[in-house]
């Protein structure tokens, strides 16, 4: 067996660095030179104590004008910016969703897309209480589809997922009144809210932020990752390559990027085409490589194993190694500056949906209805373009990992169920695992989450806290960026248990996983969600009690702030890297680092010095261990 080592953040850099001097030689930016032009960033903003939401401002707060001009105080403006904050990265995740369940309804034996995972249709059908005996299984999607459509705007109720959390969560939910009701209502809600003469008491302002990261986490991002699986087929453990030596300097290179696994499915279908790739043979070509970037990648590494190729801050790098024939995108993530780059190379700029046009791409709109035919086109385009590829622009850093990856809440119980002593415990349930934690064979675990942030050292956080974590027997559950980073750095890689602690070392051999496990994109986080709920009812713990925290070092986006919210309000103490741009209000920070804690049991931790972040969340893990005399 080869040696194995780590790739190192320095290694990531200089790897960079060598792009970047191809960049230079061609005229392009980059995001490290935008950086230095937008610096110092504003201190209101950054504190959060602008408002621009009426046209009688904008107003910032300082010592001699504490006040805006309606009156509103620092703690209101901060309070309403977070709200917003929340609302356009809820809004954003479950619009994600909705595709995905208008996707389900196109579903057909002879269609683009088919159902690949009956068993978890009828699965969930029988949790929402749908009749499926003898259904025809097509037809049973259809009617999944509208009813889950439904969940976005229905009149009365509240969200149908809430009902797989422990009753004891769902009781504070209700109790707290943050049970979030159609999805689309608490965007909506969050805007009128925030609307100049309403709600300015930070309380008030932070219970709706909940209530409104609530209505992705257990509503539109579930919606999205469950029919995801139904359609494209659930995750299951999958060996894949990860950082920018996946690229082939020899074959049509085609990069996706964004969100939404519907067009990129459908792009690794037509790349497999005898068709295409005999066009790419006349073309010089010896194939066509397909490699992704931020969350597209994550989809279709861990359901086809189609190597990724880097992370957030690694798009504008696919295109500066020069062979990158086409960068296709969906929504989200997704660096305007990618249109004037690429016109500084051969690659061709692909936008393909209503939602994320910009300038400098060649805009190819994409639908469930006609995929095929649109991702036929797509391929094609960057089939050709491989003849204009300029060879003296080449370089392809040779920086690669092994991965394995694709790890979703059943293949976590498939995997559990391998180490499980079937003459004594049932299987199919999380209790191997609760077992390890018990017995302190494993302290606990850390779902990392989250971007890149130019604020902070990309992938640093990352990769030194999931280093410092399985060394002290942590074991560590990723996804979105943060789970490429741990890719790219060779920590998916199963012979990383040599970095672990004696415990999690031996549960690695055991149970043949790596230290670190990839359950998805950031969508998916919602799968996180499931498996804590899951750790819960088998050990008759709330949730809050399990020596289980999360963590976002690295995060950037309103998706993030999202996210975090409906992690805090399902009981998982949550540990920030990146400041949420509140401090300017003594009152949010309370808020949301101690006042939540009395509605859903967990809180914010945010601590910039990695070193104390990681110190942080193990000190929180044993702490929670003392408490139930483990």
């Amino acid at each position: 067996m080869s040696s194995f080592r780590l790739t190192t953040v320095e290694e990531f850099e200089a790897a960079t660095d060598r792009l970047l001097e191809t960049g230079a030689k061609v005229g392009a930016d980059s995001w490290q030179m935008r950086v230095k032009n937008q610096t110092p960033h504003c201190k209101f903003g950054e504190e959060g104590i602008c408002c621009r939401i009426c046209s009688m401002g904008p107003c910032r707060i300082t010592k001699k004008a504490p006040r805006g001009i309606c009156g509103c105080d620092a703690h209101g403006i901060a309070g309403r910016n977070f709200l917003r904050f929340t609302a356009g990265g809820a809004a954003t995740h479950s619009d994600h969703g909705r595709e995905i369940c208008h996707t389900l309804h196109t579903v057909a034996p002879d269609g683009n897309y088919k159902v690949k995972d009956a068993e978890k249709l009828i699965r969930i059908a029988k949790e929402w209480g749908v009749e499926t005996e003898g259904r025809d299984i097509y037809e049973l999607a259809h009617e999944m589809s509208e009813l889950a459509l439904m969940e976005y705007g229905k009149p009365f109720g509240v969200q149908r997922w809430l009902k797989r959390a422990p009753e004891h969560t769902q009781k504070l939910w209700h109790d707290a009144e943050i049970e979030p009701r159609a999805i689309d209502r608490e965007v909506s809600t969050a805007m009128h809210m925030t609307h100049m003469g309403n709600s300015s008491k930070p309380e008030a302002l932070v219970r709706q932020a909940l209530r409104s990261g609530m209505s992705d986490g257990w509503g539109g991002s579930m919606c999205g990752t469950e029919f995801s699986d139904v359609m494209f087929g659930t995750p299951k453990p999958v060996d894949t390559e990860a950082n920018l030596g996946v690229m082939k300097e020899d074959q049509v290179n085609i990069i996706v990027h964004g969100h939404d696994p519907s067009l990129s499915e459908m792009i690794c279908e037509y790349a497999d085409d005898p068709e295409m790739v005999a066009l790419a043979k006349t073309m010089g070509a010896n194939g066509i490589n397909v490699a992704g970037v931020c969350c597209t990648s994550n989809e279709v590494a861990m359901r086809r194993g189609v190597p990724m190729a880097g992370n957030f801050l690694q798009q504008e790098n696919v295109v500066l190694t020069g062979a990158c024939e086409a960068i296709v995108v969906d929504v989200q993530c997704i660096f305007p500056a990618l249109g004037p780059l690429s016109k500084c190379f051969h690659t061709k700029f692909i936008t393909t949906s209503p939602i994320a046009q910009m300038p400098d791409s060649d805009f190819i709109r994409f639908n469930a209805e006609t995929a095929g035919e649109n991702a036929k086109k797509i391929v094609r385009t960057a089939v050709e373009n491989f003849a204009n590829r300029k060879q003296e622009l080449v370089h392809i850093p040779q920086l690669k990992q092994k991965a394995t990856v694709g790890y979703s809440v059943e293949a976590i119980v498939k995997t559990l169920d391998g180490v499980t002593n079937s003459q004594v415990d049932v299987l199919g349930t999380t209790k191997p695992l609760l077992e390890c934690i018990t017995s302190g064979v494993l302290r606990g675990a850390v779902a990392m989450v989250g971007c890149n942030n130019p604020r902070v050292r990309p992938d640093y956080a990352h990769i030194e806290l999931m280093k410092k974590l399985i060394k002290n027997d942590i074991i560590v559950i990723l996804s979105g960026c943060s789970a490429q980073a741990a890719a790219r750095a060779g920590l998916m890689d199963k012979r990383a248990k040599d970095l672990c602690g004696a415990g999690l070392k031996r549960v690695c051999e055991l149970a043949d996983i790596p230290p670190v496990l990839h359950m998805g994109s950031c969508v998916d986080i919602s799968r996180m969600m499931v498996l804590a709920s899951e750790l819960s009812k088998d050990s008759g713990l709330p949730i809050s009690k399990l020596p289980v925290v999360g963590c976002a070092p690295e995060w950037m986006s309103e998706k993030a702030v999202s996210i975090g919210n409906y992690v805090v309000a399902t009981g998982i103490d949550t540990f920030l890297g990146v400041d949420p741009q509140v401090s300017g209000s003594s009152e949010v920070t309370y808020w949301l680092t101690e006042g939540v804690r009395k509605w859903v049991e967990a809180a914010y931790t945010v601590e910039k010095d990695i070193e104390k972040l990681g110190d942080a969340m193990i000190a929180r893990i044993e702490e929670k261990r003392a408490a139930l005399g483990i």
